[in-house]
């Protein structure tokens, strides 16, 4: 493997080189959030700069690229083996490709041979301080093309100013599209509340929503038109809750709310009122009036469920079902649990395989939330993946059966079979 070529070491060191780079991945915590004006600053940059068509800056976890910015392609990831970029995570190092019809390794790429009619490509690691590469920064173009030693060290300072924005960010506790509280603030601001509850033994609920069908909301009328719904949603949860709660915007469409001294009936009763205010407010703007529906899962503190990490896991499984049932509804984790589903998770981002089809199957998986009998895995599409299979941590030889509890597109919650 390349990986193994790049580091001239073992398969082991390398295996324990990915966990490391996915563990500062982890910390950064920036996979899956929103749209930031800074990062798509650079990648206008990077096009007009260079006179490409597109442009990247990425993210790469175990299983998929995601485009933290992009210009010029409309899709947001891709899986990470059908990457150019996977060979530069790999080798660590920049990678430039004059003519990729013409270079054994992409000649048959789908992205060579398909719609996209990628030829040039160049792109630079993004390089934590600690020298993990965490993602990468690339100018891409549709016709052949050299790019000289000057070019190179061009697109490098602006994965360095990428890394700047990117460690500016850590410190960001308001996301400037909807006034909500960003991820990182969102859950130390959780944790204290928590702590607080479980102090003085008082309740505590969390309710995550996610916005129903917003793809085809930013696919139909445009991004000005999906702002306007993130803005609009974000209102009108603010509206219906306490000064004491506190709302975060967890990633795209995705939000969640912290509610002390709320039981779990309480939560559901919140939950629904937010639902019905969202359904009942359409969007107005140029492109019409759009109607909004959100789904909704609820979970609440309790003997196991003791840090937000857990009641976002429990909540976002509890949101997913409610999607496999038709959407805008309002689901509590207790509602689906099962007796192998119960105990407390904590965040981790590793490696991970699906394997089923008496082991001649495999996908693979980044696993985002893992506890003693249970597991949250994202992958790129659900589809085809069976009820029951095996999960297996790469590099950990780690194994177990699970089962699927729900499940969305790109994101599983399982049971560990006993």
């Amino acid at each position: 493997m390349a990986v193994v070529k790049a580091f001239g070491k073992s398969s082991e060191d390398a295996k324990k080189r990915e966990m490391e780079r996915l563990a500062a991945l982890e910390q950064l915590d920036l996979l899956d959030t929103p749209r930031d004006d800074g990062f798509d600053r650079i990648v206008r940059l990077i096009k007009q700069i260079f006179t490409v068509d597109i442009g990247l800056v990425t993210l790469i976890d175990a299983h998929r690229q995601w485009y933290k910015a992009c210009s010029g392609l409309s899709n947001e990831e891709v899986p990470r083996e059908d990457t150019f970029c996977r060979y530069v995570v790999d080798y660590e190092e920049a990678m430039v490709v004059q003519d990729a019809t013409k270079d054994q390794r992409f000649a048959q790429h789908p992205a060579v041979t398909g719609e996209n009619h990628v030829r040039f490509y160049a792109g630079v690691p993004l390089n934590t301080k600690d020298g993990h590469v965490v993602g990468t920064v690339c100018a891409i173009d549709r016709t052949p093309r050299s790019f000289s030693a000057k070019d190179l060290g061009i697109l490098q300072e602006l994965a360095g100013a990428a890394m700047d924005r990117i460690e500016l960010m850590q410190s960001a506790a308001t996301d400037s599209l909807t006034d909500a509280l960003t991820r990182r603030a969102f859950k130390q601001e959780a944790d204290q509340l928590i702590s607080l509850a479980l102090r003085h033994q008082h309740n505590l609920s969390c309710i995550v929503l996610d916005i129903d069908h917003f793809k085809s909301v930013n696919d139909t009328h445009g991004h000005a038109a999906g702002d306007q719904v993130l803005r609009t949603v974000a209102a009108t949860c603010r509206a219906n809750l306490r000064a004491g709660d506190i709302f975060g915007r967890l990633g795209g469409e995705e939000f969640c709310v912290v509610l002390p001294h709320i039981d779990r009936e309480g939560a559901l009763a919140a939950a629904e009122k937010i639902r019905a205010a969202i359904a009942s407010k359409p969007v107005r703007g140029d492109y019409g009036a759009l109607n909004v529906t959100a789904s909704f899962g609820i979970a609440s503190l309790s003997i196991v469920s003791k840090d937000i990490e857990t009641l976002i896991a429990q909540a976002d499984a509890a949101m997913y079902h409610a999607k496999n049932r038709g959407r805008n509804q309002c689901i509590a984790w207790n509602a689906i649990r099962t007796d192998h589903a119960t105990g407390a998770r904590r965040r981790v981002l590793k490696a991970g395989s699906i394997v089923f089809n008496d082991r001649r199957s495999t996908i693979d998986c980044t696993i985002k939330s893992l506890g003693e009998d249970s597991a949250g895995l994202s992958v790129s599409n659900s589809a085809g993946i069976p009820a029951e299979f095996m999960l297996a941590i790469k590099g950990e030889g780690f194994e177990t059966m699970c089962r699927v509890i729900a499940q969305d597109r790109q994101n599983i919650e399982v049971a560990f079979r006993v």
